[in-house]
């Protein structure tokens, strides 16, 4: 079964290297038909994730009430997330989605010489050999690491680019303090994971983080637009005032 997904993968490689004859250009598209395939799973992570942001406050709020009864507060919690439509679970998925791609590319790449003969795996001059690992290059001289490096700080740059982005435009608070933290940590991660990554896997996760970037970005000022127009609409509304008023009885006219 997985070596069957393997065998797609490269199948889908290879035709778009049939039709334009570069690795990397096929790398880089099949990339993006990918990510594609992922957009309406991630549009409806980051819309939940952007409903998360606004309801921040009340949750906090609730903390603050409930600290001495953990139960009571996870419980207002759990109401605030199925009032704003947020999913913890959903925000990993998109991550897990890619997992298996990342695996299957990276074994893929490692296979690649027995899998073609004679082919020259750069992508136009400006990556060598996308076989190779940074660490490998680096082994080589500085001018043939330059290219690896980019790779290298794009792959572990953008992979919690927008985890940080996420976070700037919430307050000041302990929680995003901690994730900053913790995706400083992880960036070193990736870097250590990218510097015996060759360079198509690279290539491949920087390209879909960077269309994740993209896709979070226009989405959110989206969302924000449209959140504006409504209040916007709210608050130049007339307020309209009911008043009817009662029919006058006539008076009762007196007898003489």
């Amino acid at each position: 079964m997985w070596d069957a997904f393997k065998d797609f993968i490269f199948a889908c490689i290879n035709g778009v290297y049939g039709i334009f004859g570069d690795w990397g250009m096929a790398i880089l598209l099949v990339t993006l038909i990918f990510r594609l395939i992922l957009f309406p799973l991630m549009q409806k992570q980051i819309k939940s994730s952007y409903q998360m942001q606004k309801v921040q406050p009340l949750i906090q709020e609730i903390q603050a009430k409930y600290a001495d009864e953990p139960i009571r507060q996870q419980e207002e919690v759990q109401k605030i997330y199925a009032e704003a439509k947020f999913n913890p679970i959903a925000g990993c998925l998109p991550l897990f989605l890619q997992m298996p791609i990342f695996v299957a590319l990276f074994q893929v790449l490692q296979e690649m010489a027995s899998r073609t003969t004679g082919s020259s795996y750069q992508f136009y001059h400006l990556v060598p050999d996308l076989t190779l690992t940074p660490g490998s290059s680096f082994a080589v001289g500085i001018g043939a690491f330059i290219p690896y490096l980019i790779l290298l700080v794009v792959f572990a740059g953008a992979t919690f680019l927008p985890m940080v982005l996420q976070q700037m435009n919430t307050p000041n608070s302990p929680q995003r303090k901690q994730t900053l933290i913790i995706s400083a940590f992880m960036t070193v991660f990736m870097v250590w994971i990218g510097w015996s990554s060759p360079g198509g896997v690279l290539l491949f996760w920087g390209v879909s983080s960077l269309f994740g970037v993209c896709q979070q970005q226009l989405t959110t000022r989206a969302l924000k637009k449209k959140d504006a127009e409504e209040e916007a609409k709210i608050v130049d509304k007339p307020v309209k005032v009911d008043v009817t008023r009662k029919a006058k009885k006539k008076r009762p006219s007196k007898k003489r």
